[in-house]
């Protein structure tokens, strides 16, 4: 790619990141607040309405995509297909911000219908690459798996969407790592999609650094966890020059780690899933002591961590891949009981 291609993606980058920025600011003025409550980690209401100028600014972005870029889009059903689940699924989200959808049922299915939409344009896994046994391919069963992929992250950032920056800042990381990989294996169309959510979500993260001014609500935590996932399944099937599946979920490994293991013992101790609840272990961290900037940061350290080594993955063999992730499990083990014994030891009860 030329050197003046690549100015213009980041001139093009910067002024959504004003976009963004300016959006964010106007949403500060709109009453929609976030009150405390028993899961919070605020004390006093904030405005919950970021996510709208993620979403809005994603979509105009996208839309200069869609009219300008030729070389390196996909094909005109992928591209309408992403573009169509993505508003609604952002649709959902604002509903939820709004308090239209009254039970978390209501709102997995939703979810599903979304991720559902997504599926019939056949954005959908095809194959597998496993240790010692290599190519598996999907059939039928890649379909109800992409749904799950989908669905799955899309809660998982938004549960992890709990302090200031949290979500945001991983985002960001998230997304200029995978521009980068995206890049390096021409993955051309899902790389300049990756810079249009970093710009996206930069601007909004201005005002959401601890102590955040704004929050960006369902709207924006659905949307970014189902736009992650959507094009870690566009770039791996769809676009010009395959992904490894791999890459996103290493990316989110520190948030699916937390999410699966906070399941799990609320599991083990009777505790219903779908409660709203304040006991991830990063939340449990907060309540430690441990101020939501260095709980933030210590994430951030973990993304670029898990940026660095999904561009080791991709050089990788196939096979060789999946051993990427055992570090980074070892490590959240290890963080996950060194937390768990220290809230036991203070006496913490975590609901």
């Amino acid at each position: 790619m030329a050197a003046s291609a690549l100015i213009n993606h980041l001139a093009f980058a910067v002024a959504l990141f004003a976009l963004s920025l300016g959006l964010t600011w106007l949403m500060l003025r709109v009453r929609v607040l976030a009150l405390p409550n028993a899961r919070s980690s605020h004390a006093a209401p904030v405005a919950n309405s970021g996510g709208v100028a993620i979403v809005a600014t994603f979509l105009i972005g996208y839309g200069i995509l869609y009219a300008l870029v030729d070389d390196a889009r996909i094909g005109e059903p992928y591209m309408f297909g992403f573009l169509v689940a993505c508003v609604g699924i952002a649709a959902v989200g604002l509903f939820d911000d709004l308090g239209r959808l009254k039970t978390f049922r209501v709102k997995l299915l939703i979810q599903v219908l979304g991720a559902v939409v997504l599926v019939s344009f056949d954005i959908a896994f095809r194959r597998v690459t496993l240790p010692s046994i290599g190519t598996v391919e999907l059939g039928w069963l890649g379909y109800p798996l992409t749904v799950i992929w989908l669905v799955g992250l899309m809660n998982i950032v938004n549960f992890m969407d709990g302090l200031d920056g949290l979500a945001g800042g991983t985002a960001v990381l998230a997304a200029f790592f995978f521009a980068i990989v995206t890049f390096i294996e021409g993955s051309y169309f899902i790389y300049l999609v990756s810079l249009v959510l970093l710009s996206s979500t930069l601007g909004f993260l201005v005002f959401n650094y601890p102590p955040a001014r704004i929050f960006m609500g369902d709207v924006g935590s659905q949307f970014l966890g189902f736009a992650f996932a959507a094009i870690a399944v566009i770039a791996a099937e769809r676009d010009a020059s395959p992904t490894s599946l791999l890459v996103m979920p290493l990316l989110f490994f520190h948030f699916i780690f937390d999410t699966a293991f906070t399941l799990f013992r609320r599991r083990r101790e009777g505790r219903a899933l779908t409660q709203a609840h304040r006991g991830h272990l990063y939340q449990a961290l907060t309540r430690l002591g441990t101020s939501h900037a260095c709980v933030s940061w210590a994430h951030y350290a973990m993304s670029i961590a898990q940026g660095i080594a999904a561009l080791v993955l991709i050089f990788l063999p196939a096979d060789a891949r999946m051993f990427v992730f055992v570090p980074f499990f070892v490590f959240e083990a290890f963080y996950a009981a060194w937390t768990m014994r220290r809230i036991r030891h203070e006496g913490i009860i975590l609901e």
